[in-house]
């Protein structure tokens, strides 16, 4: 890959297409909008019709598509973690698509997709895809530790604990019903 860019953290130089280097611009746009809450570089880099594939969305939050959605989506993360702080680990940088590895910390001092505060300091890894197209992200892709992040604000019961034997069993029972179900 002698045209790719890799890095392991945001000193080291990206790939570049035109007048911005994409690296560099996606990190910049993950980490200053979720750390400081500043939407200064959304619109320079996020094209209008942009698209966010996010498993972890909330449903209210999946069809917006642009600007909006990604303001949106950091309002939502800083309304639940005031003192979040999101911190790129790597930028992998091949012709119009960037990586990011990442992880972020928080305390958990507001409500999240309906989750009440619970003053818990939470710290998650993720990774984002970014496709570029003429100097504006067209199109993220996010996977993240969200049941990670469940866990540790008590919204999925701790490993091996009563609650996620409970919640095994009751799986089992629903998987033996939906396998009934689906071979009529």
């Amino acid at each position: 890959m002698s045209s790719d860019a890799m890095t392991n953290g945001p000193e080291a130089p990206t790939g570049t297409t035109g007048a911005v280097d994409l690296g560099d611009a996606s990190r910049r746009l993950l980490e200053e909008t979720f750390n400081t809450g500043s939407f200064d570089l959304v619109e320079q880099f996020v094209a209008g019709d942009a698209l966010n594939h996010d498993p972890a969305l909330p449903a209210e939050l999946r069809d917006l598509r642009g600007p909006e959605a990604f303001k949106r989506i950091v309002a939502m993360y800083r309304t639940a973690f005031p003192d979040l702080r999101m911190t790129v680990d790597d930028v992998i940088a091949s012709s119009d698509r960037v990586v990011l590895r990442w992880h972020s910390e928080g305390t958990h001092r507001g409500k999240l997709a309906g989750l009440a505060p619970t003053g818990v300091h939470g710290s998650v890894t993720g990774i984002s895809i970014d496709q570029w197209n003429n100097d504006k992200i067209v199109e993220t892709w996010a996977e993240w530790d969200n049941f990670g992040l469940a866990r540790q604000l008590g919204a999925a019961p701790p490993e091996g604990s009563v609650g996620e034997k409970i919640g095994l069993g009751l799986q089992q029972l629903m998987a033996r019903w939906m396998r009934r179900k689906n071979s009529t």
